[in-house]
């Protein structure tokens, strides 16, 4: 299976080493100019550099490394995220110069170890590229040494946030790699198989369940959904178990490893190409629960990854069938396109036997919230706003743009069935809000939130510490959850 590689080695200094290719240098918006860049601000306003964020001017040197000018507007109002979008615009103009230095030495506003953190994920990030199955690799990320200048009072936290920050942002390059992988690389089998060996690799429990003891356990959304496939499914099921743990979380990732959308067949356009991606909820719980022992997580986590194709065939799913769920419950089939919802239903059930003081489920689950909130932004749902809160809280300090959408109890009618228990879908609007009033279904009164992550799982282009193809959304977020867990 294609993996991409990210063999970079980050290092502290007291000055930038002889050898870096490129060196970034802060500039404010305001106030004197780092004399390094040899410029004054004048200048380099009329090559149409202010120091904004965002903002970089590359000025290339015969005898010395480029300079790459980062702008960071206004000091006081720098803040971690601030940071970690500077060092992907410094990755970024540095282009194919393997070796690059910068210095958080003056740049005081901000924690030292958010800092730290902050500035090797955003250059990590930035540095991904999925080279997956090509011969040529010369677009593969030449980037091998950051060297961050600190003075000795900050270096202790510095390399804190620099330990941490590699751990997270090596997670997020499995969860890009996971989800990039052409679907016949990954099937259910495969991804089962490559979580066995992340255990193995990061000290976690593992134990995966082929479709027989999925039968046997009464997981029918799993089983239903996979009927029109030729690849059987796989549930697996991670966990990670301190000592006095401060409680317990539990993630539910969805894991279709191709949706077609089943007889309910997808039209063939570009988001179809793009259905290899609708395991992305799986792909970040198992780049988060491979995180939690390097990072000395002090709660226990269970996740499970829901992992199963969506096919149409003779045997597949059909409109009208009723699928009975591990907790008993039923649900009247009017889309087989609306299939993520009934293998996390299976995974909900699961949760709540386990005895989860809170839930979390991430998903590629509906159109209808990227219809309400864009490509940039997950949805977020709950049954408990304190916990909610709580996740919102995780995704704005990792700089994951989520929005909370209303858990509104008056649409649980449109999932009425004359039939079941419900229906599947609730009719053409509000589609995110009738999905999560679906899941809350299964959840009981455990705190739950959803994340409906269909409009982030990709990026178009190359953006700031987003690489073009899949992003890893939401395993930042999850693993600050999971790292500040308390019941």
């Amino acid at each position: 299976m294609p993996m991409t590689a990210s063999p970079v080695t980050v290092e502290i200094v007291k000055s930038a080493p002889r050898g870096a290719e490129a060196v970034g240098v802060p500039v404010a918006s305001s106030g004197p100019v780092p004399r390094q860049l040899g410029l004054s601000r004048a200048a380099l306003s009329a090559n149409g550099f202010d120091g904004k964020p965002g903002q970089v001017l590359v000025l290339p040197s015969a005898t010395g490394p480029t300079l790459i000018a980062i702008g960071i507007g206004d000091p006081s109002e720098l803040t971690a995220n601030g940071l970690r979008s500077a060092a992907a615009s410094l990755v970024r103009a540095a282009g194919k110069r393997s070796t690059i230095a910068t210095s958080l030495a003056d740049l005081e506003g901000v924690d030292s170890k958010a800092a730290g953190q902050a500035v090797v994920e955003g250059a990590l990030l930035a540095a991904y590229r999925y080279i997956g199955l090509k011969t040529d690799t010369s677009g593969a990320s030449t980037l091998s040494r950051i060297s961050l200048v600190v003075g000795d009072k900050r270096t202790p936290g510095v390399r804190a946030g620099v330990d941490r920050g590699t751990v997270t942002a090596r997670a997020v390059h499995l969860a890009r790699d996971l989800a990039n992988t052409p679907p016949a690389y990954l099937t259910a089998r495969k991804m089962a198989e490559r979580a066995v060996a992340v255990a193995a690799e990061t000290g976690l429990g593992v134990e995966v369940f082929d479709k027989d003891k999925l039968a046997a356990m009464g997981c029918g959304g799993m089983i239903g959904v996979n009927q029109g496939s030729t690849e059987p499914p796989r549930m697996v099921k991670l966990t990670y178990t301190p000592r006095n743990p401060t409680g317990h979380l539990v993630l539910v990732g969805k894991g279709v490893m191709y949706d077609s959308g089943g007889i309910s067949l997808k039209p063939s356009d570009a988001s179809h190409a793009k259905m290899k991606m609708d395991m992305s909820g799986a792909a970040a719980v198992l780049a988060t629960m491979s995180t939690l022992k390097a990072l000395k997580c002090r709660a226990q986590v269970t996740g499970y990854l829901m992992c199963t194709d969506n096919m149409p065939s003779g045997s597949a799913l059909k409109l009208g069938d009723v699928l009975t769920f591990r907790n008993g419950k039923t649900a009247e089939i009017h889309n087989t396109d609306a299939e993520g919802r009934l293998v996390l239903a299976d995974g909900l059930s699961l949760a709540v036997e386990d005895g989860a003081d809170a839930i979390v489920d991430i998903a590629t689950l509906t159109g209808a919230a990227i219809a309400a909130l864009g490509p940039k932004f997950a949805a977020v749902l709950g049954n408990d706003q304190a916990w909610v809160d709580t996740v919102r809280g995780a995704s704005a300090r990792v700089d994951e743009s989520m929005w909370q959408l209303p858990l509104a109890k008056e649409y649980r009618k449109l999932l009425d069935s004359q039939v079941a228990d419900m229906k599947n879908v609730g009719g053409p609007y509000g589609g995110a809000i009738t999905a999560a009033l679906f899941l809350n279904e299964f959840v009981g009164s455990t705190r739950w939130a959803h994340l409906d992550i269909a409009g982030p799982m990709d990026s178009d282009a190359d953006d700031g510490w987003l690489s073009r193809g899949a992003t890893g959304y939401g395993t930042r977020t999850l693993i600050e959850l999971a790292t500040a867990f308390v019941r």
